[in-house]
């Protein structure tokens, strides 16, 4: 099984910018879909990104694609959410899953990982963001 970390979490100011870690280990880092999540207090966990480790391809949640990037760094076996324009609604604790596609096209697991999140096998240890206004 993979094991994941996501770190890079802080208080920011409106306008502001982050960029959160998630270093994997355990598994053949291609062979995954790693994803972004947070959930803000009172509210359900949403997916803000996920990503295909073996081609690089990847996908948003609507609402924040523009001000969120993806990305992923192989000799490192790292992805990262570079998160700029902060805004207060962003405020919420992030962390980062991951599914094999082992079994499945890569797109059919990202869009099951946007959809149930819940069901996810592999979490990492979350991160706080808080930003101020």
């Amino acid at each position: 099984d993979v094991q994941l970390q996501a770190s890079g979490g802080g208080l920011v100011q409106a306008g502001g910018f982050l960029r959160l870690s998630c270093p994997t280990s355990g598994s053949p880092f291609d062979d995954y879909a790693i994803g972004w999540f947070r959930q803000a207090p009172g509210k359900e966990r949403e997916g803000v990104a996920c990503i295909f480790v073996g081609d690089g391809s990847s996908n948003y949640s609507t609402s924040l694609k523009g001000r969120f990037t993806i990305s992923k760094d192989k000799t490192k076996s790292t992805v990262y959410l570079q998160m700029n324009d902060l805004n207060p609604k962003d405020t919420a604790v992030y962390d980062c899953a991951a599914e094999t596609t082992v079994h499945w096209d890569p797109s059919i697991t990202i869009a099951s990982m946007f959809r149930h999140p819940n069901e996810i096998g592999s979490w990492g240890k979350r991160t706080q963001v808080t930003v101020s206004s």
